[in-house]
């Protein structure tokens, strides 16, 4: 082609998701995926609340329709359940695309960003997308080494991202240090706490980051549908933050970003108290059970504060193929600049059991 793109472009590197059970399935030769478990994607494994099930199947008939464009019923939820205003409410096709949007709206060539060496990788991404510099700041140990990230805090910063807990080292800040955190942000930095996971977490650990946003400091907090309320196959995320940012994150999104099965599924699990807790008491029971086996087999994991655990195996490339080979889809974490581990989803106590016993079989075959 004649036409060149922007020069930055091709050096853009894709990001690699979890594989699906059906091209797993095809590779392996299988004629189903009856016999695979996956665990490489952070998923509910409990699956949709009920509750949304039945929304789904209630709203089919209707998906002839375009879907309310501002989402209000589950954003005027989301608001009165946060105790903020609805105009503090923005929706997504999942966070990466409210992500994204923060880049159209904050980034621009010779600006940066902040985060941590092994946070999520998409925040680097879109950074490149728009030109921008990533400041890598080294964690310590797995953990956001916040005093550091407020030292790499420059006139060009835009914006601070920090996943709590964050994927995939499973690791959280302490709360009092996160608020100190925020309070110290300067003026022309808008801080990003990503809580995709913090719903996993005993209710009485989460954090209150959203007081930040409710007292008008800078703050954007990202959320999701996909983990504890099990509606990742919808794509739906969301932001809560001051209401002149959501406002440009609107504008710059497109019509219709969200789905109606996906508003009517969200706002019926969002009812949902139940589920949730059976989700928290599922992941809380599946890291005791995956722990205890690692440790007995005598292998080195990184405690979580998620539904997964980075688990290191030596070669994790070479050791996410042989478990795959043993029907079981793990992640290998290169791409994270963690060669020598996997991530693995919690999953049910049988699917737990499947894992175990084939990384048993991987360290000492027959």
């Amino acid at each position: 082609m004649s036409v060149q793109p922007n020069p930055w472009m091709p050096d853009l590197p894709s990001y690699e998701p979890g594989r699906p059970l059906e091209e797993v399935a095809r590779e392996l030769g299988l004629d189903d995926i009856g016999d695979l478990i996956k665990l490489a994607s952070n998923e509910n494994a409990l699956g949709p609340s009920p509750r949304a099930i039945a929304a789904m199947q209630e709203s089919a008939g209707r998906m002839h329709l375009y879907p309310d464009g501002g989402g209000y019923y589950l954003t005027e939820a989301l608001a009165d359940k946060f105790a903020v205003h609805p105009d503090q409410v923005m929706l997504g096709n999942g966070s990466n695309e409210i992500i994204e949007l923060l880049g159209h709206v904050y980034l621009a060539p010779g600006q940066e960003i902040v985060m941590s060496e092994r946070a999520f990788v998409i925040y680097h991404l879109v950074a490149q997308l728009f030109n921008a510099k990533t400041n890598w700041v080294p964690m310590t140990g797995f953990t956001h080494d916040l005093d550091a990230m407020r030292k790499a805090i420059t006139p060009n910063t835009r914006l601070v991202f920090v996943a709590n807990p964050n994927n995939p080292t499973g690791t959280r800040v302490d709360n009092a240090e996160l608020d100190d955190f925020i309070c110290s942000m300067p003026d022309h930095v808008i801080t990003v706490i990503d809580e995709a996971y913090v719903e996993l977490m005993p209710p009485e650990e989460q954090p209150d980051v959203l007081a930040h946003v409710r007292a008008g400091r800078p703050v954007i907090v990202l959320r999701t549908f996909s983990k504890g309320y099990g509606l990742a196959g919808l794509r739906l995320g969301y932001a809560i933050g001051p209401a002149e940012c959501v406002e440009l994150l609107n504008q710059a999104r497109q019509p219709f970003n969200v789905n109606y099965m996906a508003q009517v599924a969200a706002l019926a699990a969002l009812q949902d108290d139940a589920h949730l807790e059976t989700t928290r008491e599922m992941v809380q029971l599946g890291l005791a059970q995956l722990t205890r086996a690692l440790d007995e087999l005598g292998i080195e994991y990184e405690p979580s504060c998620a539904n997964f655990i980075l688990v290191k195996v030596g070669e994790g490339r070479s050791c996410f193929q042989s478990l795959k080979e043993r029907h079981v889809i793990v992640r290998p974490m290169d791409g994270y600049g963690l060669p020598e581990y996997i991530r693995v989803t919690v999953g049910t106590e049988a699917e737990n059991r499947r894992f175990i016993e084939a990384m048993a079989d991987v360290l000492n075959p027959a």
